[in-house]
């Protein structure tokens, strides 16, 4: 298992499907249950990652490779660096609690809806790891299906519309990332001689400018659409509002992360002439800029309670891409940082909408009011939650947002300043949420008697609130593991960038050896 360790974090959840399927239809606990073992299963299988990843060594790691179809230059290459070891472990952990979190929630077609949900595990652990760009691209369009299926089937009134919304969206957006990676493809073939999807043969390749930008914009819209930036966001709030929960969580906290991710594996140290220009680089900042303050003043109008935490996700993952596009250390390693606190916080908030949703079948604000007087367990964990996601200190959310302010601020003072406005309006909306829902008092006769939290559904949560509260309080290991990988993406891109101090230190020393 040593040898092939990737391989069995990528394909664990496969085979749980695999068994899932051989299960009677009529045996729901059954299925339930060996769904849960499977979930759990893959995030065991994946801890080794952890233990074993060398934060020191340059490159990737647990590299496995194999001819898969050699005619097409198709590689089965799979590996990861810092960056996607973060990535596949909140795939792992989400997954799990996504999957624990449908138990009471799904009564039809239950063993159809958990075999969805690991396929789409693999999908996405699939995308994290790939170092063959048809790789890639295939686990990228499988991901599509089991996702639409969610929504399309055990999601609200409006699934097929949703459904079908954001099936349609991303897949031009692939379509469009095909052609980028075509001719990337074709390219190589021109100038080395010999076909290849490898992404670190492709970064041998010497583009014109032109060729660059036409990529890197074809690239953009595929992992625009996926992110969502504004203007491509369209799709998310329908998507968010239709989907079963245990679908928004895995939509919020990690599907969209295949976008940022696209950007950060591939945009930039494929496409580094592209990444630096001056005028894509306000374009793309100017777009973040703009879906971190319009997120949040549309959070601030909605009264559906589900649709609050799907606008506050375009908010957050604008202050991601303005990260990347900061185009230092730590604008990328804030990204990547606050990519995984997205995933932890508006997970808990989709499940505590959830849970809301599953006593009450209503999600409009109007209808709540007091609800800690009566699940005060639900309200603590609701709290803290919510400040998660404001971005309190001591918890996952600030550590994020500040080291990318920080990283904003080194490329321009005027960008953080923008920024910060996005973090008050977050505040604003998060806190009007909670005093509606959980202060006050009971003017529901209907709240009078909601149960607290099971011991189910507070498992749910305990993982997510542990992760929180240790990047919050010691961030160190996650940096550590990003410093590598980031490094040498802006080293791809500003070559001059680490030089700059070290010209800076030895200028005042020529000076006084003239003097």
């Amino acid at each position: 298992m040593d040898g092939h360790l990737l391989s069995w974090v990528l394909f664990t959840p496969l085979i749980g499907m695999a068994v899932l399927l051989l299960i009677p239809a009529e045996r729901k606990n059954l299925i339930r249950l060996w769904a849960n073992i499977a979930a759990l299963a893959g995030f065991l299988v994946s801890l080794p990652l952890v233990f074993r990843f060398d934060k020191d060594a340059s490159g990737f790691q647990f590299v496995e490779k194999a001819d898969w179809i050699p005619a097409l230059g198709v590689k089965y290459m799979i590996g990861i660096d810092g960056i996607s070891l973060l990535l596949v472990m909140l795939t792992t952990v989400i997954g799990c609690i996504a999957i624990l979190s449908s138990w009471n929630a799904i009564q039809d077609r239950v063993k159809e809806y958990y075999a969805m949900f690991l396929l789409q595990q693999t999908g996405i652990i699939g995308v994290f790891v790939s170092l063959d760009f048809f790789l890639f691209f295939v686990f990228w369009e499988v991901v599509l299906v089991p996702m639409y299926f969610i929504i399309g089937v055990w999601g609200g009134p409006r699934k097929l519309y949703a459904a079908i919304k954001f099936f349609i969206y991303t897949l031009a957006g692939g379509a469009l990332m095909l052609l980028g990676i075509l001719t990337l493809y074709f390219e190589h073939f021109k100038q080395f001689g010999y076909y290849t999807f490898e992404i670190s043969e492709l970064m041998k390749l010497n583009l014109s400018p032109v060729m660059e930008q036409w990529v890197f914009w074809a690239f953009f819209i595929g992992f625009a659409i996926k992110v969502p930036m504004f203007p491509f966001h369209t799709w998310l709030p329908d998507a968010h509002v239709e989907a079963p929960t245990a679908g928004s969580v895995v939509l919020a906290s990690v599907l969209l992360k295949m976008g940022t991710y696209g950007f950060i594996r591939f945009s930039l140290p494929l496409l580094p002439k592209a990444s630096v220009n001056a005028a894509i680089v306000q374009v793309l900042v100017a777009l973040s800029l703009i879906g971190i303050i319009y997120g949040a003043l549309v959070s601030l109008m909605q009264q559906d309670w589900k649709k609050l935490v799907a606008y506050s996700s375009v908010s957050h993952l604008g202050f991601c891409t303005l990260g990347i596009f900061a185009l230092n250390p730590n604008g990328l390693a804030g990204s990547v940082i606050q990519q995984i606190n997205h995933g932890i916080s508006t997970g808990m908030l989709f499940l505590v909408v959830g849970i809301a949703y599953e006593r009450r079948h209503t999600r409009d604000f109007k209808e709540f009011g007091g609800l800690g007087h009566v699940m005060p367990v639900y309200a603590i964990v609701a709290a803290i939650a919510m400040l998660s996601s404001a971005g309190l200190p001591l918890l996952n959310g600030f550590i994020g947002e500040f080291t990318i302010l920080q990283g904003a601020f080194e490329a321009n003072r005027a960008w953080a300043a923008i920024a910060v406005t996005g973090i008050i309006f977050g505040a604003a909306y998060l806190l009007w949420m909670y005093q509606r829902t959980m202060l006050g008092q009971i003017t529901n006769p209907k709240n009078l008697r909601l149960p607290d939290l099971s011991f189910r559904e507070l498992a749910t949560f305990l993982p997510l609130i542990a992760w929180a509260i240790w990047i919050g309080v010691y961030p160190q290991p996650h940096f550590a593991v990003l410093e590598k990988p980031v490094a040498q993406i802006v080293e791809r891109v500003r070559p001059d960038y680490f030089q700059k101090p070290v010209q800076q230190a030895e200028a005042p020393r020529a000076a006084e050896v003239a003097r």
